[in-house]
């Protein structure tokens, strides 16, 4: 495939998941993660051919233009989808599928531990939420999701939701996992607030104390 098939494909891509997007030359001037993902297209051709030097410096000035980094060695399918892109880390032996969306903040990195294929697979159509990290040697299956600021170091089949840290399946073939109980409860499939959780929690603890002085001073 060549280079203007796959700006015209990832332009569309744009079109089709950001409700925000303007027409297709704005698209084309202005998103910095279309400009990494062509970037990356040339600086792998050059990987592939022996010139990595010049592969990873031109990397580089990749980085400081658009905020994102893709090692040139990186596999990307087609039709990525980087939305606002600041942030974002793809590393040496990830592999992308075809039409996966990632979000700002988000890394494929490794765990630090591991030599080889040391980063993570992504399969077709998935999406990784704000700020999340899958790390090490792992693949995220088709069609699944991992919410935002998630932590992910394990395996997750196709058509899956991920959340937490580290991150657990709450949703599976669009049902909810019986022994989550608690985030099934709580649909964590809708990504809730950790703090307003949190704050809930400690409200209830707070009102079974209350209750529990006033019962006690009722008997006194």
């Amino acid at each position: 495939m060549n280079i203007f098939t796959t700006i015209k494909e990832d332009i569309q891509a744009v079109k089709d998941r950001d409700p925000a997007a303007p027409n297709a030359f704005v698209i084309w001037l202005s998103y910095p993660g279309l400009h990494a993902r062509w970037s990356h297209v040339f600086e792998h051709w050059l990987w592939n051919h022996g010139l990595k030097s010049i592969a990873r410096i031109s990397s580089q000035f990749t980085r400081f233009m658009t905020g994102t980094e893709i090692h040139p060695a990186a596999v990307i399918g087609r039709r990525l989808f980087i939305d606002h892109a600041m942030g974002v880390i793809i590393g040496e032996t990830a592999q992308v599928g075809d039409d996966v969306t990632l979000y700002q903040c988000v890394t494929l990195g490794g765990t630090g531990n591991e030599t080889g294929k040391r980063h993570p697979t992504l399969g077709n159509n998935v999406l990784v939420g704000v700020g999340a990290s899958v790390l090490g040697n792992i693949t995220i299956g088709d069609n699944s999701k991992v919410g935002g600021g998630a932590v992910v170091v394990d395996d997750v089949p196709p058509n899956c939701t991920v959340v937490g840290i580290p991150g657990h399946i709450v949703v599976r073939d669009g049902k909810r996992v019986e022994d989550e109980q608690i985030s099934a409860a709580r649909h964590k499939e809708n990504l809730p607030d950790p703090i307003q959780e949190e704050l809930e929690r400690l409200r209830g603890r707070i009102g079974a104390v209350e209750q529990s002085y006033e019962e006690q001073g009722s008997g006194i």
